[in-house]
């Protein structure tokens, strides 16, 4: 029934074990199954020794049965096939082979009872011993003994020497082969360092940043091949390395960005030239591969170059008052006036070495770490703005950006803020912000530091502070005199120093700002230090007990000063006598005035109108003090020595 579609049965295996007896509750009794020495026995029982074997009579008739095949070759195939079913028909009795066994050994040990019954009767057979050669007369058994020993001794000398060769063979292998690494562990090494893929037959590997977002259009691939250029045969030398790295061609040598800042006529604060980026020759460190000094240089090239194209890209884009200059591997832009900043792109290649770049050495000064540092932030932070890591729009069509820009409403974003939000600086924008405020910055520290050595009283002291914005710095500038410290505290500035000005915070909270010319800020400490002096008058006055009569920090009396106002101020002793008048200006400097009682002036004329003798406690006119002939340090000390010797005595 070829019909019919086929179905499967499925066969229960029958139980092993035999049923002893099956109780009246239904409950079967099996029997248990026998164990191997139980099984043995069991078959052991069913052997019957008494039964002759009929082998050597089956023997007998095969051979008959051979003689007779070979006799009639030319029989039938039918007869053939017969006499050899018969003749490789197996034993029916499974103990055929042991029954066997047994006999053969009865016959061996009955024959070897023949030959020993033989040997011993001596009527048949004679056993003589082997001749052996006679000793020499001159050897005796101590020198045999020698002889013996040495031979043990040689022997296990030669033990000894065989596994110290072995040992020896083992530790110059080990040895050899902590020189010649692997390539496959090397391999590892550098797949540990550098992303690497398989490309067909080749092993490829990845400088560029595309990992970290860079959009740099240059492949920045390498290729490791194994390094054969050896011969094994010879010495191997420490440096060896059986994995070589081959970089492009624009990778190759050392890259470093050049940043210049000149001013047309010589200034204070002028930086010169900065090299960012750059690293002295690529030299293998001892134990350490050569193949990863000579990726980071190709790494740090393709850096340099990546930089150099996105300033560029931007320097073309940009629109400025004056426009930035892109010539070859130079780019040339004008923070300020009369300032020049240049970015040039240095590669150099390890083939052509020109004369100027070989004996050119790097010192510690024309290096700008902080310049160097902050470069690889904003390429970082360039890198990842590029990054897919803003939240999807939800609808679909909506636009991208922030999520509030998608809402509607009062809460929604108007134009302003929107644009706020859509602009953003470029590289080159921001590296020249960073380049201006180093710039003031540097002015700033080479004005104060040029006051402070040129004017010794009073002096000038400046505390940078170590946190500090890459747009944004702050200074503290206090003016003391030397030895009166704690009482002439009336001059603290806060300059704080941006992009483009620099604002000055008084210690009263007045807020003045400056441009960035180097001169404006000269001019302002110069004021300020002039204002120190009638300031440090007023608070001697108040500690020795002098009365301050007035008092003012712009005096419209007097010789017009170049370079701020003049300030002046008016003490009386404690009894009224005597009375001291100060006028300091930034330009004109200190004049001291003395006005003493009328009975003290000889010199003075009489008056026909002042007959009363109560007149002449007045105070006379005023004579200047040659103060350049006064003796103190500074001059705070030479007033003090001047209230005191116009003070009255209490004694």
């Amino acid at each position: 029934m070829s019909g019919v579609r086929a179905v499967r049965i499925s066969i229960e295996s029958a139980c092993e074990k035999q049923v002893q007896e099956v109780g009246l509750d239904g409950t079967e009794t099996y029997l248990q199954p026998l164990s191997m020495s139980q099984n043995l026995a069991r078959l052991a029982q069913r052997i019957d020794f008494s039964q002759g074997s009929g082998s050597e009579e089956e023997e007998a008739a095969g051979a008959e049965g051979d003689a007779q095949d070979w006799a009639g070759a030319g029989s039938s195939a039918d007869q053939d096939d017969e006499e050899g079913l018969v003749k490789f028909q197996p034993s029916l009795w499974p103990w055929d082979s042991v029954r066997n066994n047994l006999r053969s050994a009865l016959t061996e040990m009955c024959v070897l009872y023949d030959v020993l019954s033989i040997v011993r009767d001596k009527k048949f057979m004679t056993l003589d011993p082997v001749s052996q050669d006679a000793l020499p007369p001159k050897q005796n058994p101590q020198t045999l003994q020698l002889i013996s020993k040495k031979k043990s001794l040689a022997g296990a000398a030669q033990i000894l020497l065989k596994g110290a060769e072995r040992l020896t063979k083992s530790v110059t292998e080990n040895q050899e082969n902590k020189l010649q690494r692997d390539f496959n562990s090397e391999l590892l090494r550098l797949r540990q360092h550098w992303k690497l893929r398989k490309v067909g037959d080749k092993i490829l590997g990845d400088l560029s940043y595309r990992s970290a977002g860079s959009l740099f259009p240059h492949h920045g691939t390498f290729e490791v091949i194994k390094n054969t250029d050896i011969d094994l045969d010879k010495k191997i030398p420490e440096d060896y390395c059986p994995l070589d790295v081959q970089i492009p061609s624009d990778l190759e040598g050392s890259a470093y960005i050049r940043v210049s800042i000149q001013k047309q006529a010589p200034d204070i604060g002028d930086l010169g030239t900065v090299n960012l980026f750059k690293r002295p020759l690529p030299k293998s460190k001892p134990g350490s591969p050569h193949w990863q000094t000579k990726l980071e240089a190709a790494q740090n090239v393709l850096l340099c170059k990546e930089i150099f194209a996105q300033l560029s890209r931007e320097a073309v884009q940009i629109k400025s008052q004056i426009p930035h200059i892109v010539v070859k591997n130079q780019i040339i832009s004008q923070p300020f006036p009369s300032l020049q900043l240049s970015i040039s792109l240095c590669h150099s290649s390890n083939d052509k070495k020109s004369p100027k770049s070989a004996t050119e050495k790097q010192s510690p000064e024309d290096h700008l770490y902080v310049l160097e540092h902050n470069l690889h932030l904003l390429i970082r932070e360039f890198h990842k703005q590029t990054l897919s890591s803003i939240m999807m729009p939800h609808p679909a069509s909506a636009p991208f950006g922030h999520k509030r820009m998608r809402l509607s409403g009062p809460q929604a974003f108007d134009k302003n803020e929107i644009n706020s939000i859509q602009s953003s600086e470029g590289l080159l924008e921001k590296i020249i912000k960073q380049a201006k405020h180093i710039f003031l910055r540097s002015r700033t520290a080479a004005t104060i530091d040029s006051l402070a050595s040129r004017i010794e009283d009073p002096q000038i002291q400046a505390h940078w502070s170590n946190i500090n914005d890459v747009y944004e710095s702050s200074v503290k500038v206090l003016i003391t005199s030397q030895g009166y410290e704690q009482i002439c505290k009336s001059i603290q500035l806060q300059l704080n120093i941006g992009v483009e000005q620099i604002r000055v915070v008084h210690r009263d909270g007045r807020v003045i700002t400056l441009s960035h010319e180097g001169q404006e800020l000269q001019d302002f400490l110069l004021s300020q230090m002039s204002q120190h002096q009638v300031h440090a008058v007023q608070q001697l006055a108040k500690v020795m007990g002098w009365q301050v009569l007035s008092f003012s920090n712009h005096v419209g009396l007097g010789p017009v000063e170049s370079i701020g106002n003049a300030s002046a101020i008016t003490v009386a002793s404690p009894n009224g006598d005597y009375a001291i008048s100060v006028r300091n200006g930034p330009e004109s400097g200190s004049k001291i005035m003395v006005q003493f009682p009328r009975n003290q002036c000889k010199d003075l004329p009489k008056s026909d109108v002042l007959q009363d003798s109560k007149w002449n406690h007045l105070r006379g006119p005023f004579r200047e003090v040659q103060w350049n002939k006064m003796e103190g340090r500074n001059f705070v000390y030479k007033m003090e020595l001047l209230m005191s010797a116009l003070s009255p005595c209490l004694l």
